[in-house]
């Protein structure tokens, strides 16, 4: 019997397999293709990335340069994305290769052609019954099958669409077509993008609102490598943005007629003939392979496993979630859906498991309990930081303020440390890395107030202050340009949080010296 069976050996159960083979678990991944990564064999089928690759940062940090890096895991080897590729947005072939070296360079354990065919819940744990006549024992399953169903709207007449995954790449076959792709996300309008020259015309239809990335902050909603079909849609060059519901699709002699009603248009109504309908409504969660002793709680929306605080199913104690589905967590707050997000709840997960079933104690940094001590290693977390960062508001660092000695726990979750009876020091901090709260119309013309922490726009360090379980106190480090917070208008509002909050003194102003080994050059405001 294993302890932990990890089902998938893509990024996040990679990620996993390098903590449990660091600490020689007796753990198994199973992967059910013949390499690692298949997922990125065919997505995203137009072969382009939308996770960052930006190989050129001017700092020679492994961990800084991770807020960059969106497509590397987390590793003691620092095998590095970016030395497969420097192209910004990298084409999927190179993340195939990385994953696979990935898992060579870690000898993570995994077991290829391993299809899963049934999960079941037994009395010592569980079996996994693989389609080569198999049984396997575990007294932990770990999921890691991403997203890896494709969405399929509940429409009359859906059977005359073709998915995403199975839409044609041959622009013959749209020359002069009039195409409509049901989503508005970023697969729909890469699929769009890609068809755009020879198409006819192009309606993108759902119906909630178009979101943007850069407007959002969220990395999931439309990015502008996808967005070009925006301007040929406000130049009315034929193709069109629509928000509202499909309600029915029938065959109308060589093409089809789509009833469509309108969002925002006091329930109007429309007919539009189209020759090609292409579905692009995102992807699923698949339970198929959990019989009915172990099938997962599912979220509201039925996209996503339900999950706690652990990452553990709400309704099957031991059957933990890692990777793209963690999501369902932070949906559209912070970045679980992504490998710059979900390769620190991995590293977390491995903390908690250990505490859970080996008692082995969070690690944990002790430093001096004075004002100097605490600004310092304040100040070193927030500029060499990876995760609070790609993390916003999900991730935080606890700081325990009892005793002769501060206990400093990095990387830790809201959620967790808010449910769990060891971080409830009397009194404490919790820090993050956050986005701000107000929403603007224009996110290029926004006016700032640079002295005010509370309306940075952008993201920036936030300390927090509890008395038992009170907020006594808000700290809000504004917004850089440069995301550079050593320069002495910030440490001042630290350092005066420090003493003015927590009443720890400083000796000669506490005024630190730059991070010489963060900051190659410093941007002076003047």
């Amino acid at each position: 019997m294993y302890d932990y069976i990890i089902v998938g050996a893509g990024p996040a159960g990679l990620q996993l397999g390098h903590y449990f083979e660091k600490e020689n678990k007796n753990y198994l991944v199973l992967e059910k293709g013949g390499k690692a990564g298949v997922f990125f064999d065919k997505y995203p089928v137009h072969r382009k990335l939308i996770s960052i690759n930006k190989v050129y940062t001017g700092y020679d940090c492994f961990n800084l340069n991770l807020r960059w890096d969106w497509n590397s895991l987390l590793s003691d080897k620092e095998v590095r994305f970016g030395d497969y590729s420097q192209d910004y947005f990298p084409n999927a072939d190179v993340m195939v290769e990385y994953l696979n070296d990935y898992a060579k360079a870690n000898k993570i354990r995994i077991s290829y052609n391993a299809n899963v065919e049934v999960v079941s819940k037994t009395s010592r744990g569980f079996t996994i019954k693989l389609a080569d006549g198999r049984v396997l024992e575990t007294k932990y399953v770990v999921v890691a099958t991403g997203l890896s169903e494709q969405r399929i709207p509940d429409i009359p007449g859906i059977e005359n669409a073709v998915s995403y995954g199975e839409h044609s790449l041959d622009l013959e076959l749209y020359k002069n077509k009039r195409v409509m792709i049901l989503g508005k996300g970023n697969s729909a309008f890469e699929t769009a993008d890609h068809i755009s020259s020879v198409a006819a015309s192009i309606h993108l239809v759902s119906p909630n609102p178009l979101k943007l990335a850069w407007s959002t902050h969220y990395v999931g909603n439309l990015r502008a490598v996808n967005n070009n079909i925006l301007d040929t849609y406000q130049l009315k060059s034929q193709n069109t943005i629509l928000d509202g519901d499909v309600e029915k699709i029938q065959r109308v002699d060589d093409g089809f007629m789509v009833d469509i009603k309108y969002s925002h248009a006091n329930g109007q109504r429309i007919r539009v003939p189209v020759d090609h309908i292409i579905i692009c409504s995102g992807f699923k969660f698949s339970s198929g392979i959990f019989d009915e002793s172990c099938s997962p709680e599912m979220c509201a929306m039925k996209k996503y496993p339900k999950m706690t605080c652990k990452w553990e199913s709400t309704n099957v104690p031991g059957m933990y979630f890692v990777g793209t589905i963690t999501h369902s967590r932070d949906y559209k707050k912070a970045f679980s859906g992504f490998i710059h997000g979900f390769r620190y709840n991995a590293k977390l997960l491995n903390d908690i498991l250990n505490k859970e079933h080996s008692g082995i104690e969070f690690p944990m940094t002790s430093i001096e309990s004075s004002g100097e001590s605490l600004k310092k290693s304040i100040m070193a977390r927030i500029h060499r930081n990876s995760s609070l960062f790609q993390q916003p508001g999900f991730i935080c660092d606890y700081i325990g303020l009892e005793g002769n000695n501060f206990q400093y726990y990095s990387d830790m979750s809201v959620d967790y440390v808010n449910s769990h009876n060891e971080f409830s020091s009397p009194k404490h901090l919790k820090m993050t890395m956050e986005y701000g709260k107000v929403k603007h119309a224009d996110p290029f013309n926004i006016e700032r107030k640079p002295d005010s922490g509370e309306d940075s726009d952008f993201i920036h360090p936030v300390i927090r202050l509890y008395e038992h379980g009170v907020l006594k106190g808000e700290c809000h480090i504004p917004e850089d340009l440069e995301n550079n917070w050593y320069q002495g208008m910030y440490q001042d509002i630290l350092q005066n949080f420090i003493e003015n909050a927590l009443g720890l003194e400083f000796e000669n102003n506490g005024q630190l010296a730059p991070c010489v080994d963060y900051l190659n050059k410093v941007t002076m405001i003047l």
